[in-house]
């Protein structure tokens, strides 16, 4: 038998789960399996798992099931931080995937209300037989989902959506972007002419929400909170380039690893305290150091989040980071291959050009 699996997030990598899970699998047959989502590769790095797990693709993880779907039966692995964001997650994936094709997904293995749901279930013998094994296994319940799933309306020109099982004080992420933070256990976001307008049970970040365009909260990926709980040894490379090119990364800081491919990259400039903070901790793994742009208004959404020997943070002190970063980017010569030493002397000569006060900390 054929059996596609799915690993989603960080955690379910971290806890040491999908590596069992996998394992567990082979008595079945032939297992494939793919990641969705992004930091959840950092984590496959630093398990060297790279050789089980594929991770040479950016995707989402209803993405990678389609990927999948020519395999006889479909895994998608999980951890979510909450029973309730576990099964919401779910829902959203199989509905996004659209496949006629069982796919069995394995929630907060570990936990005490660590869950199997069983989607599109045909009643099939192997359907049975590998959900009863994993329930065993695992000493997991198979249970029904406890989620509406993705929770989306429009009233009066706006559109409304409900983020589940959120703590007050986490932060709030669309798109790999921080938009706000949460003031309360219900929170809903407010969307209107595709951009962030309001949080209802929350507070905004301006910042934040300028750097998402056109936003539809019906496809947005959301999260809350610290994107990795419990990282493991982390995989840290070091490597010396003489010379390379500069890439500037001002949002989504999770696609840097998309950015960085097959590029001789010196450094990456990152703009922003939360894009600096991701940035920095994947880009160790690849011996990259960054230049980050900050203000000073990060969010804990990383523990212990790693940055390389000898990069550079510098803290803007009399204008927003967005903006020394635009500056930046107007006078920054992009297709010239810079040393390290060249490329930190034209960015403070820019900022002392441009009247641009700041204090700098070297790592």
């Amino acid at each position: 038998m054929k059996i596609g699996v799915v690993i989603h997030g960080p955690e379910i990598v971290d806890s040491g789960y999908a590596l069992k899970i996998i394992n567990l699998l082979k008595k079945f047959g032939k297992v494939k399996a793919k990641l969705g989502g992004t930091m959840g590769r950092v984590a496959v790095i630093d398990n060297n798992l790279q050789d089980i797990i594929d991770i040479s693709e950016k995707l989402m993880p209803s993405q990678s099931l389609k990927k999948l779907a020519d395999n006889d039966i479909l895994i998608l692995m999980n951890y979510g931080k909450s029973k309730i964001t576990g099964h919401t997650f779910g829902k959203i994936v199989v509905e996004r995937a659209n496949l006629n094709k069982p796919i069995i997904q394995i929630e907060r293995p570990g936990e005490e209300d660590g869950t199997i749901i069983i989607w599109n279930d045909d009643g099939s013998k192997i359907v049975k037989d590998v959900t009863n094994y994993l329930s065993k296994e695992l000493n997991l319940k198979i249970e029904r989902c406890i989620s509406n799933g993705l929770e989306v309306w429009e009233e009066n020109g706006r559109v409304f959506r409900k983020v589940h099982g959120v703590d007050v004080g986490e932060a709030i992420l669309v798109n790999g972007i921080v938009v706000g933070k949460a003031k309360s256990k219900e929170v809903i976001l407010v969307a209107e002419n595709g951009e962030i307008v309001d949080i209802i049970g929350g507070e905004l970040k301006e910042g934040g929400v300028e750097k998402l365009k056109n936003i539809d909260l019906k496809k947005a990926v959301i999260k809350t909170g610290i994107l990795r709980r419990h990282p493991t040894n982390p995989k840290i490379k070091n490597k010396e380039v003489d010379k390379g090119y500069v890439l500037i990364v001002n949002h989504a800081g999770e696609d840097v690893i998309e950015m960085i491919k097959d590029r001789e990259i010196l450094a990456v400039i990152t703009i922003g305290d939360d894009t600096t903070t991701i940035c920095g901790d994947i880009l160790a793994r690849f011996g990259i150091k960054i230049l980050g742009i900050t203000d000073g208004d990060k969010d804990d959404i990383l523990k212990n989040p790693i940055i390389l020997k000898g990069s550079v943070i510098f803290l803007i002190k009399n204008m927003r980071d967005d903006d020394a970063g635009e500056i930046l980017k107007k006078n920054l010569n992009l297709n010239k291959k810079y040393s390290y030493q060249e490329l930190l002397d034209e960015v403070k000569k820019i900022f002392n050009d441009n009247n641009i006060y700041y204090e700098e900390f070297v790592y």
